[in-house]
């Protein structure tokens, strides 16, 4: 049985450090803490041990030629809606795929370098998903937030 993790300070604020800089080097962290390099990594590994932090890098979409982002809700009928939604996560347009609760059964969000090919990833790739029942698309005229260090650490032990 794995001893229980806990989260304290020490490991909240190496967390931060990461999410002002992701690249940032053991040395760094431990100088802006007050720590050694030593102790920051050690940390850091017991959290990614612990399966508490993952340190990824994130790209910009719109960095990449994708000029359209797109919400796609679809019902599905005579298929279970996981499997319908693990064949629609391996076209690369698609770059989130959720099974859902609600009148929808699968939320996705999709990526387009321009419009031109919304006709061919509904009709000609989308369409073609045995048992989807109907797909609401709906683009995003405005991102208001997209980030990907919003999930909190805490300390669950207290929970």
């Amino acid at each position: 049985m794995k001893p229980e993790f806990t989260v304290d300070d020490i490991d909240r604020s190496i967390v931060d450090q990461l999410r002002i800089n992701g690249r940032a080097t053991n040395q760094q962290i431990a100088d802006k803490l007050g720590l050694t390099a030593t102790t920051v990594s050690a940390r850091i590994r017991r959290m990614e041990d612990a399966n508490q932090l993952r340190v990824v890098a994130v790209s910009d979409f719109s960095a990449h030629g994708y000029n359209v982002l797109m919400e796609v809700a679809i019902e599905v009928d005579g298929r279970a809606a996981s499997e319908v939604a693990e064949e629609l996560a391996k076209f690369p347009e698609v770059f989130a795929a959720h099974v859902v609760t609600g009148r929808y059964d699968i939320d996705m969000l999709v990526v387009l370098h321009d419009f031109e090919e919304l006709p061919s990833l509904l009709l000609d790739k989308f369409s073609k998903v045995r048992g989807i029942r109907s797909m609401l698309p709906t683009i995003a005229v405005d991102v208001i937030k997209y980030k990907f260090d919003v999930a909190p650490i805490e300390d669950r032990g207290n929970a």
